[in-house]
């Protein structure tokens, strides 16, 4: 006879999670993109488009989220068949917008990359100062 610890044992889906403090500057942003990809070999996933991702949210967190002595965030969780990605900083005054872009702009093009390579994604207004911006996008090779 089955125990309810046996069936929840059973039906339950696991829950990988990964998370770090970063300093928000360059260094922190290309480290966390080396962690985000040793993770994801670890954990047997593959690496794009979640290292790009990872890598243009970083980048957006260090360049735009930046406030001198405060990290940002590097979350990243497998829930199932999706695989979560979240960056979080400490400047929730300063909401990322989807915008036009000027054909010889030389940024702004980072959320439209995200928003290509991710099944979708978003931004959290979290307890101030801070905002969550976070992608989703499949956590098995197709």
């Amino acid at each position: 006879m089955a125990t309810l610890s046996d069936v929840n044992q059973q039906t339950a889906t696991p829950v990988r999670s990964f998370s770090v403090l970063l300093s928000p500057t360059p260094r922190g942003a290309r480290l966390a993109r080396l962690l985000a990809t040793e993770q994801l070999r670890a954990w047997g996933l593959p690496l794009d488009p979640a290292a790009l991702i990872v890598a243009e949210l970083a980048n957006n967190a260090a360049t735009h989220g930046r406030v001198p002595g405060r990290n940002f965030q590097l979350l990243l969780y497998v829930v199932g068949a999706t695989l979560r990605i979240e960056v979080t900083d400490t400047r929730g005054d300063r909401m990322p917008r989807r915008q036009a872009l000027a054909p010889d702009g030389e940024s702004g093009r980072g959320l439209l990359l995200v928003d290509a390579l991710a099944e979708r994604w978003g931004v959290t207004r979290d307890r101030p100062p801070r905002k969550t911006v976070w992608a989703e996008c499949a956590a098995h090779r197709t």
